[in-house]
């Protein structure tokens, strides 16, 4: 038997709607009632980590699932299904990337339509990711999302319709691969991460977006707090209003690290502009140009190498060498 451990988190997934309230968390998973056509050689075991919609969850719930997989890495589990709600999936799905030496396929699901919804696809992912998780190939493949057939890497995986199902995509990269009935097919590889195996999740980090006339406001602001990093969702390929440069070097003198990433949903963030406030002048005053992963993402890549306490060398090959 292929015993596959399921990790029930909450989300749209979890949740129904009564007497034409808003959609809620139910006191009992709807999915626990449904029939799942499964082939007969995986066996499910199922828990409740906690029950919480995703603009709920935070690194310290995120560690705890990194904690509860290590633990079943030693259980006879061929892999691992955590149903999660999408808002934050994909920060999730990164975090435990950016953290787990794992020998078991991970899967991370979720649904846009709740339970008792006309055209509810919780169900139909939920089998999908099991499916993807009880085969061998999913195993080197590090964290997943199975979403609408299709198969991603949590590295460039994100969400981009409110509402549609077939909102999880890869811009620039594309899904790594798609599901037929009974078997995940691969039709990429996938890049292995850096592990840190972090135990602490320590850590404020804001994200600052870019907008034309922006000036050094935020910057003054929330230096005049205590924070230990900064992400920046920067202009273009990776560019910035001059009158955002004076505040920015305070902010680098007092050795707070600053990354960057593209507010573009595709393509790089990379130094090409030479002009006051360009990539060029960024990079030559210490901002990391992260490449091809969001601001929440390149958050958590920060918080992780804080908490790894990697030193100013180290940081920086970590956060821009990827």
């Amino acid at each position: 038997m292929k015993r596959v451990l399921v990790l029930h988190t909450g989300g749209t997934i979890s949740m129904t709607q009564e007497d034409g309230v808003g959609v809620s968390l139910s006191n009992k998973h709807p999915l626990g009632d449904k029939f799942l056509p499964l082939p007969k050689d995986i066996e499910l075991v199922v828990e409740e980590v906690f029950n919480l919609p995703s603009p709920h969850i935070t690194p310290k719930e995120m560690l705890l699932l990194k904690e509860r997989i290590v633990k079943a890495q030693s259980e006879n589990f061929v892999g691992v299904v955590i149903t999660h709600g999408t808002d934050t999936l994909e920060e999730t799905a990164y975090f435990l990337e950016l953290t787990l030496k794992n020998n078991l396929a991970m899967v991370l699901t979720g649904a846009m339509r709740s339970s008792n919804e006309i055209g509810s696809d919780g169900l139909y992912n939920f089998r999908q990711a099991i499916i993807t998780a009880s085969h061998e190939s999913a195993r080197d493949k590090g964290v997943l999302v199975v979403m609408n057939d299709e198969i991603h890497e949590a590295r460039f995986v994100t969400k981009t319709h409110t509402t549609s199902v077939d909102t999880f995509r890869a811009p620039t990269f594309g899904p790594i691969g798609i599901l037929s009935k009974n078997k995940p097919i691969f039709l990429k590889d996938v890049i292995e991460e850096e592990v840190y195996p972090v135990t602490t999740v320590e850590g404020t980090i804001p994200i600052i977006k870019a907008y034309a006339g922006m000036d050094g406001t935020l910057f003054d602001l929330l230096t005049e707090r205590s924070i230990d990093g900064i992400v920046i969702e920067a202009l273009g390929a990776g560019n910035l209003p001059p009158a955002v440069l004076p505040s920015l070097e305070k902010v680098l003198q007092k050795n707070i690290p600053i990354a960057l990433v593209s507010r573009c949903a595709n393509g790089i963030a990379e130094d090409i502009y030479s002009y006051v406030g360009g990539g060029v002048e960024l990079k030559s005053m210490g901002v990391m140009f992260v490449r091809g992963i969001t601001g929440p993402k390149a958050r958590l890549r920060l918080l992780v190498a804080l908490n790894a306490k990697l030193n100013k060398e180290e940081l920086r090959h970590y956060m821009t060498e990827i």
